[in-house]
Formats: structure tokens, C-alpha cells, sequence
């Protein structure tokens, strides 16, 4: 019997192929008493347990291949460590073998679901959005207490392979690259999901929040993919088979056809000149951007540079990494933001525990708060200047004395470099993130400060919204498409340019060919993102005219009710 199932499609693509059901180890643990003397020998097989999923993570480091997104996943596998480490986890379950002499499986999930309840409780974002780690960590010990230790299944590894998972951690999907899945579908995730991140780094089609695909789609069942419009039909008759094939054909000779365009410029129909640039995190993604036909980096996001490890990185450390990206960039222009920390990346040593870590102590605040760490940041990035065009992005300013302080470090770290007569870029320029929807009211101040600025859309619609964007329960209200967050960025971009300000647009939406037309039409000419999708948005950037799509934003930003808005954006992407 045919049938179809809507989610959210998260990475685009059309695949077609056999279902893999990848197990749902909670769903299968039962509970049976175990005899007194027999109590300490099921204590050992949980440690035996334990062990072993901690060779399973150490393991997964060792399969990462250049082409994975390598931050990224040392991140979720170091989070996952450390969560299997913690006594509630690795010891709490032992003690409840002993107290109810029950089976290790049935004492952790005992355990599991204490702790599910405790984080559902917890006001703070971060730790409350932990409990799906938390989770994914507890499923692989009670993987290897069944008898099925590994992470997604493996039975058939073939490129039309289709996993169907309850949920899937992002050290799930690391083994996607080695075994050429086709797909995979989940009932849980949402579009800013750890694992959707991930997917969509690595061009995965892939489906989340189908909440019974588990349950409904049973082994070797014949399925659809579809990425794009999150759609999954299970057993297609031949018709709709016939469709999708031609579908799957076409999407895959438009990826082909995208590939042609590296070495094109960015250019309207009319003439006017876009510079697309690329997002990273680490200097070995400079190779994606260079291949994806990045003419520079508008956002190299360091805080990455101080996760996953034990210490902090020195000055010189940051030194060679900024230098490096310099080099392989050659002359292209280099944008260094300074660390982003504090709000859901934490360097170890420095983990803070805040009532809502979006709204505190983060980025220029937690840099100014630790002015020796910052310091040594700024040095470094001022020495790397010495080879190169490098330009110093800060993070989530709000108002004017941010900047003024923030200035006045750098000025400080200028110095210190004179001192010891170490060469650098002394016209430096300086730039400001406009993510806080108070620097963005208050931009024309901000502009007489700074050189240039970038605009952070996904923090900015997040505090303009109210909406937590990675919680599931509102994520359908965060709208790059509202009214305010339009208004928002037609001021942001017009202010900039009436005062001859370079501006920049560096989050999701840069990277959204459905949105690029728009931005063009508010007057945008820097578009900055994952290099991934720089080849789709060029090829929108070589279709547009700048008269058409000023003359339809213009209508768009006038407009109050979103079903006018939405039929404006479909008729200035038409064509």
C-alpha cells in the first residue's frame, strides 16, 4: 500500500531507494529480575558497556575524511564523551541494578528517563536542548547491552540505502560518508537540529519531524526522498516512481550544471557586480571555498578554534590559523570575527551556567569581561594582517560603549605590537555584527564607528521574534519572511549604503537562493555563506535583474500581510 508523510526538509535532493530501519533501542528494552548473586556481574557488563561506547567515540574521530565538516563532528563527539563520562550516566545505573536487582538495559532507562524529566524542567536553552544528546548517548550503551553495538545500521550499505531512525545523533551520520546512504528520515529533528546541520554540510537529502515513519515503514519497504519539499512516499506505485526518477535525474544534472559555474562571475542580467564569499570554521575549509568559487571569506567563525580540546589556544596558535587561511586565500580578503563564545559553544575551563545564555554573558561580552583572552585573539589577528587583506568582525554588539571598549583593546593590542616592533596592517578595518535588534534600530551610530558591518540574520530573527530557533515547539514561527524582520534589513542595508559602508549579509538566509532576489532588491551586494551554497545562489545572482527586483521589494516591504508577501516573493522569483 502507498502512502505519504510529511516533515521538514532540511537538505535538498531527491533519492530513491530501500528502506533501512536503524534500531530504536529504547523501544526494545524490557525489564526481568536478576537473581542477588548475580547482581554484581551485571554491574560489570554495564562498565563492559560503557567501555565500549567509549571506544566506539574515540573510533569515530579516526573515520573523519576531508570532506567532513571536521569541527563540527569533533564537536558532537567530544559533547557525547562527556556526556557518557558524567556519574549520572556511567555509575547512577549501577546503584538502581543494586536497588531494584533489575537488568543493566531496564536500570538505565530507569535512569534515562529520570534525567529526561530533570532537563524538560531546565529554563536554560542550552541545557535543557542537551537531553536529545543525553538520549543518543544512552541508546548506544543500550545497543551494546542488546547485542547490537555501532551506530547506524549497516546490514546493507549501499548508495540506494535509506535510513529511517526514530532519531539520529550527528556521530550517526559520520558513517553516511563511508557507507554512500542515500538518505535518511526522522521522526524527531527539526531545521536547526545538531544532525540537520550536519546533513546539510554534507549534501544528504534528508526528511526530520515525520513523528511515526519509524513506527509506519518496515524493512526493505520501496521510499521516496524528497529534501526539498520534505515529502516521503512509501511504496510509489509506477506512476509516481516514473516522476520521481525523471525528478531524481534532473536535480542531479542541475548539480552538474552548477559546477560549471565556479569560474563565472557573479553578475546580473543587468551589470551589477555580487561578490559572494564564504563562511568557515576552520582553515581546512578553505578548500570548499576555494571550490565553490568563494572570492574571499566573509566570516571565519574562531571560536572554533578554542573547542574540543583541553586548553586554550595561544597566540601563536591563532597566529598560524589566521595566517594560514591568509595564504590559501591569497589575495582575496579575509574577515576574522572575533569568538563567539559563551552562549552554546563553551571552551572548556570557561563553561558558565546562565539562566538563558543567548541573552548573556556571549561574543564582545564575554570578550570584554576576559580582556587578556581577548587580547591575545587580537594580537594574533593583527600579526596575520601583516600577510594579507584582513578585516576584524565583532560579534553581537548592542551599543555604542561596546564599540568605544572594543576599540579601545584593539588600540591597546596595536600597541603592544609597536612596542616590540612587529609588523601589521595599522589601517586595519573594523566591523561590527548587527544581530541585536538594538544595533539594529541604533545602525546609523553604529556606522560613524565602525568600517563596515555584517548582519547576522539568524541570531537577529531569533531576538526579534522572541523564538528559540532550536526549540520544536515554535520553530515554525521563526520567519525570515516577517514583516519586522524584512524592515529590519531593508534599514540595516539602506543605512549602509547611503553612508558608503560596506555591508555584508552572513547568516542562513545569505545562503537561500529563494531569498537572494530579495535582498538584491533591498540593495545588498555581499552575500557571505556556507560553501555549499554559494553555486545555487550564483546561479540566482546570473538569472536576476536589479530593476525588476527593486521595483517588486519595494511592494514587499510595504506589504503587512504575510499571504501578500508570500505571493510577491513567488512572482520576483519567477523567471
Amino acid at each position: 500500500m502507498s502512502f505519504t508523510i510529511h516533515g521538514a526538509g532540511v537538505s535538498g535532493g531527491i533519492a530513491i531507494g530501500r528502506a533501512q530501519l536503524a534500531s530504536h533501542a529504547l523501544l526494545e528494552v524490557t525489564h526481568y529480575a536478576v537473581q542477588k548473586n548475580k547482581i554484581k556481574s551485571e554491574k560489570i557488563r554495564f562498565d563492559r558497556a560503557i567501555k565500549t561506547v567509549r571506544k566506539e567515540l574515540n573510533g569515530l574521530k579516526k573515520q573523519l575524511t576531508p570532506d567532513i565538516p571536521e569541527a563540527e563532528f569533533e564537536a558532537f563527539i567530544n559533547l557525547h564523551k562527556m556526556i557518557l563520562e558524567d556519574s549520572t550516566l556511567s555509575e547512577a545505573p549501577k546503584n538502581i541494578i543494586e536497588s531494584l536487582s533489575c537488568n543493566a538495559e531496564w536500570a538505565l532507562k530507569v535512569q534515562l528517563d529520570k534525567l529526561i524529566e530533570q532537563f524538560s524542567k531546565i529554563e536554560d536553552t542550552y541545557l535543557r536542548e542537551r537531553k536529545a544528546d543525553v538520549r543518543q548517548v544512552a541508546e548506544r550503551i543500550l545497543k551494546v547491552l542488546l547485542g547490537r553495538p555501532g551506530s547506524a545500521a549497516t546490514k546493507n550499505p549501499e548508495e540506494n540505502t535509506i535510513i529511517v531512525a526514530h532519531d539520529l545523533s550527528p556521530t550517526d551520520v559520520v558513517l553516511f560518508k563511508q557507507h554512500k546512504f542515500a538518505a535518511f528520515i526522522t521522526d524527531l529533528g527539526g531545521a536547526t537540529s545538531h544532525t540537520t546541520i550536519v546533513a546539510r554540510s554534507l549534501n544528504i537529502p534528508s526528511v526530520v519531524a515525520l513523528h511515526q515513519a519509524r513506527t509506519l515503514i518496515r524493512e526493505n519497504e520501496l521510499i521516496i526522498v524528497d529534501g526539498t519539499a520534505g515529502v516521503v512516499i512509501v511504496n510509489p506505485d509506477e506512476i509516481i516512481l516514473s516522476e520521481y526518477e525523471v525528478l531524481r535525474k534532473q536535480w542531479l544534472l542541475a548539480q552538474q550544471k552548477l559546477r560549471r559555474l565556479r569560474r563565472n562571475r557573479a553578475t546580473t542580467i543587468d551589470g551589477a557586480d555580487i561578490e559572494l564569499i564564504a563562511n568557515i570554521e576552520l582553515p581546512e575549509d578553505v578548500s570548499s571555498a576555494k571550490e565553490n568559487g568563494a572570492t574571499g571569506v566573509g566570516l571565519f567563525r574562531t571560536e572554533f578554534l578554542f573547542l574540543n580540546r583541553g586548553d586554550l589556544p595561544s597566540e601563536d596558535e591563532q597566529f598560524e590559523a589566521y595566517r594560514q587561511v591568509v595564504r590559501d586565500m591569497k589575495n582575496a580578503s579575509i574577515t576574522i570575527r572575533t569568538f563567539d563564545l559563551g552562549s552554546d559553544k563553551q571552551p572548556e575551563g570557561y563553561t558558565r551556567v546562565a539562566p538563558n545564555p543567548a541573552l548573556g554573558q556571549r561574543a564582545i561580552r564575554l570578550c570584554l569581561a576576559e580582556p587578556r583572552l581577548f587580547h591575545h585573539q587580537l594580537r594574533a589577528i593583527l600579526r596575520a594582517s601583516k600577510f594579507g587583506k584582513i578585516r576584524i568582525l565583532i560579534p553581537m554588539l548592542s551599543n555604542i560603549h561596546e564599540i568605544d571598549q572594543a576599540l579601545h583593546l584593539i588600540a591597546e593590542a596595536k600597541d603592544s605590537l609597536d612596542i616590540e616592533g612587529a609588523a601589521y596592517d595599522r589601517e586595519i578595518e573594523i566591523g561590527g555584527m548587527i544581530e541585536v535588534p538594538a544595533a539594529a534600530l541604533s545602525i546609523n551610530a553604529f556606522l560613524k564607528k565602525l568600517d563596515f558591518v555584517s548582519i547576522g540574520t539568524n541570531d537577529l530573527i531569533q531576538y526579534t521574534l522572541a523564538i528559540d530557533r532550536t526549540d520544536d515547539a515554535v520553530a515554525h514561527l521563526y520567519d525570515p519572511m516577517h514583516p519586522a524582520i524584512l524592515q529590519l534589513l531593508s534599514h540595516i542595508i539602506s543605512s549602509a549604503n547611503r553612508l558608503n559602508k560596506s555591508v555584508a549579509v552572513c547568516g542562513e538566509i545569505a545562503g537561500d537562493p529563494s531569498i537572494t532576489r530579495l535582498l538584491l532588491g533591498m540593495g545588498l551586494r555581499t552575500f557571505s555563506m556556507h560553501p555549499a551554497q554559494l553555486l545555487p545562489v550564483k546561479q540566482k545572482v546570473l538569472t536576476s535583474d536589479l530593476r525588476q527586483a527593486t521595483s517588486i521589494t519595494k511592494k514587499i516591504l510595504k506589504a503587512q500581510n504575510p499571504m501578500r508577501v508570500e505571493d510577491l516573493i513567488t512572482q520576483l522569483n519567477t523567471g
